[in-house]
């Protein structure tokens, strides 16, 4: 038997048979029956044996699966050692979903696809040696967070870990154009390169002038922004790891760009095939001075990029609109086209309900959070990465003459249920901050050399969570009541200050702060003005016992840190952010990111399986009452849990929002009618707004045919 010719297995009908309930209640033990059935039936007999560590070892060094380089940092007895602690920890996946993605997506297999090469133990060995660059304490800590699923590492990180013939480390890109072919001839390859290479890319379009622009020198006009949409579709489109995944990419634009109504129409499904993108993602940053006008109810001009620039002196994107909006208006020298402010509020809603799109930047809310020196223009594939960038120079020879920062995102993931269970909550959020601290230092695009200066000065990561819902039913708390708010208060108040106290450390070890940290509110001390008062504790019974014997800091600890980072710096410009991490939860067992689960037994179409069925993590008669779908919830509550654990995270976090495409009725006191309509995005995007979310992601709709409008495609962070 080999893994391409299984032959008659149970797995996946024990699987099946947990969605038949039997005398009104989910057969849960049949997901067991399930897990056991894959690890006799497929793993034990298609894994390849090794009588040693050594033989495995060296197998998998000379037959190219593994870098040797790495192995040769540590002594064979140390191996054999982490080996043992792995080992000794006993470790077992809880459901089949979980094992059956580690192993169909995950474990290491033999050129001719036949033998798995790796457990995920194996998984874990390699990817703690890796990470730790040679220290062998480190590497023991590492392996004890990812053992104990305290810590997942992004997909391309813990995929790639080791291995002789891989991708990249790091998850997605980001990268912008200015107003000339240089830039975006620059930008359409380099999109290609980092798609060659793996992950989603961002990309800015808001620099370019619009459609019908003149062009200095030259008869015709400009086209616009959609057909280098168009260009650069067809470009992911090509660049698609030969043929492995379908190259993803986002293209940002500016909601008082004047091209806004036609880019957002190139995404609708009646739009004409010379301006529809089909794969491309879709967002819009949008200043304060759009939630005025629209609350408002007033005309809005749109502006001319060609004319903002030339007036300011810098690109468009990084004028101030809302500050800047009455004297552009007011100056002649500036093209200007009026709509109505709230007619394109509702073109937005009208998309968002036919394609879930597009995402939503609050781009002055994410620059006032914003500690550090430059702005922030637009953020990546999934929306959580929300980092300054500056812009490039190309000149006729396609060289840069003044080298630009660019983004590239090294995520990785604390599992909220286990890392609660930590015996020791610092030491391992400090773990990770150094797992990923490799990650960036390690990471060399030099296909791209804004990318590579941007990682090179700045050296950004981006901690994140998942399992929060998960957390709050096994901990009998309904999503989004004062308990779970306060919670997720202290949970990422905690995270903000260990990473804090790490990268300052770093920063320390190697006397190297990121670049311009002398310019940042770190330096300056007011970052930690909020956190001296000492407001952040515990208020209520059940979450003062949750913390009883977890460290949270007083306000003397803050102010101990603030003159730490005062005196020594931090070596991370960024440090945290919230990807949607979906399917890469799976195989930690617990719900993804901090929304809700939609459906108790969850429904999954795997390519040429069919269907399989994962039930909700700790689901039992005692926690299903806290087990309410994310369609089925009021979406304030959720857009309160984003909002409360954004105020202490530095970048952004996938917030999704849920919609039925009929709402229950009473779910929304504004509605006299169950019909989902625009108004109801329209409220639900300004209360985001106005409690401090930074962005939101897709907007998903479940249709009254049981179907997901919306759903989530980016691979990197996903699966």
């Amino acid at each position: 038997m080999s893994l391409k010719n299984l032959g008659d297995v149970t797995y996946f009908k024990l699987n099946n048979e947990i969605n038949r309930p039997v005398n009104g209640q989910i057969p849960l033990n049949k997901d067991k029956e399930a897990l056991d059935a894959f690890f006799k039936e497929n793993v034990e007999p298609n894994t390849h044996k090794f009588s040693s560590i050594k033989e495995k070892l060296d197998f998998l060094i000379s037959e190219d699966y593994l870098e040797q380089e790495f192995i040769e940092k540590y002594s064979l007895a140390f191996i054999e050692k982490l080996y043992a602690f792995l080992d000794e920890q006993n470790f077992v996946f809880k459901s089949f979903m979980a094992a059956y993605k580690f192993y169909s997506q995950y474990a290491l297999k033999s050129n001719d696809g036949d033998e798995y090469l790796e457990s995920y133990e194996d998984r874990v060995a390699f990817s703690a040696l890796y990470f730790a660059d040679g220290d062998e304490n480190l590497a023991l800590d590492l392996a004890d967070e990812m053992i104990h699923q305290r810590y997942q590492p992004a997909t391309p990180s813990f995929l790639n870990a080791g291995r002789k013939r891989r991708g990249e480390l790091v998850s997605c890109f980001l990268i912008q154009m200015t107003d000339d072919m240089n830039s975006i001839g620059r930008s359409i390859n380099s999109a290609l390169q980092l798609s060659r290479i793996g992950g989603g890319v961002g990309i800015n379009l808001s620099n370019l002038r619009e459609a019908g622009a003149p062009i200095k020198g030259y008869d015709g006009a400009a086209s616009g922004v959609v057909p280098v949409m168009k260009l650069f579709e067809d470009s992911f489109s090509y660049s698609n790891q030969l043929g492995q995944r379908q190259g993803a990419g986002v293209v940002y634009l500016d909601v008082f760009h004047p091209d806004i109504e036609m880019f957002l129409s190139a995404k609708k499904e009646n739009a004409d095939e010379k301006i529809r993108v089909k794969t491309l993602s879709l967002g819009v940053t949008v200043p304060d001075k759009f939630y005025e006008l629209a609350r408002k109810n007033e005309d809005m001009y749109l502006f001319s990029p060609y004319g903002v620039e030339k007036e300011y002196g810098v690109p468009y994107s990084y004028v101030d609109i809302t500050k800047e909006y009455d004297n552009m208006v007011a100056n002649p020298n500036i093209r200007k086209k009026r709509v109505r402010a709230r007619d394109l509020e509702n073109e937005i809603s009208k998309l968002q309900q036919e394609s879930g799109y597009p995402y939503i930047i609050n781009i002055d809310t994410a620059n006032r959070a914003n500690a550090v020196d430059g702005k922030i223009v637009m953020s990546n594939l999934c929306s959580e990465i929300l980092q300054v960038q500056t812009p490039s120079a190309i000149n006729d020879r396609q060289e840069y003459e003044t080298l630009g920062t660019d983004i590239s995102c090294n995520l990785g993931s604390t599992n909220i249920v286990n890392l609660m269970e930590s015996p020791d909550f610092g030491k391992s959020v400090k773990s990770m901050v150094r797992a990923l601290t490799f990650v960036t230092d390690a990471s060399n695009i030099d296909v791209v050399p804004s990318i590579q200066n941007g990682n090179h000065l700045n050296h950004t990561i981006g901690l994140g969570a998942m399992g929060l819902h998960s957390f709050f039913a096994k901990n009998l708390m309904v999503y989004g009541s004062e308990e779970s708010i306060d919670f997720t208060n202290i949970y990422f108040m905690l995270l903000n200050y260990w990473t804090l106290v790490e990268s300052n450390q770093i920063a320390r070890e190697k006397k190297q702060s990121f670049h311009n940290f002398e310019k940042s509110k770190y330096a300056d001390g007011s970052y930690f003005d909020k956190y001296v008062t000492g407001e952040f504790m515990p208020q209520t019974d059940k979450v003062k016992e949750i913390f009883k014997d977890i460290f949270v800091p007083t306000a003397e600890d803050w102010a101990a840190l603030r003159e730490a980072i005062k005196t020594d710096g931090l070596y991370h410009q960024n440090r945290l952010a919230v990807a949607p991490n979906g399917s890469i939860s799976y195989i930690n067992d617990t719900s993804a990111s901090l929304h809700p689960i939609t459906r108790l037994i969850e429904e999954r179409q795997e390519k040429k399986i069919g269907k399989i069925y994962y039930p909700a993590p700790y689901l039992n008669n005692e926690t299903l009452p806290y087990y309410m779908s994310a369609y089925d919830m009021d979406m304030r509550k959720v857009i309160d849990v984003y909002a409360t654990a954004q105020q202490h995270i530095d970048q952004g976090m996938s917030l999704t929002l849920f919609m039925r495409s009929e709402i229950p009725r009473g779910l929304y006191e504004w509605k006299t009618e169950t019909k989902q309509s625009t108004r109801d995005l329209n409220i639900l995007r300004n209360y985001a707004f106005y409690k401090g979310c930074k962005s939101i992601y897709y907007v998903r709709t479940f249709t009254e045919d049981a179907e997901e409008i919306g759903s989530n495609q980016c691979e990197s962070c996903v699966i």
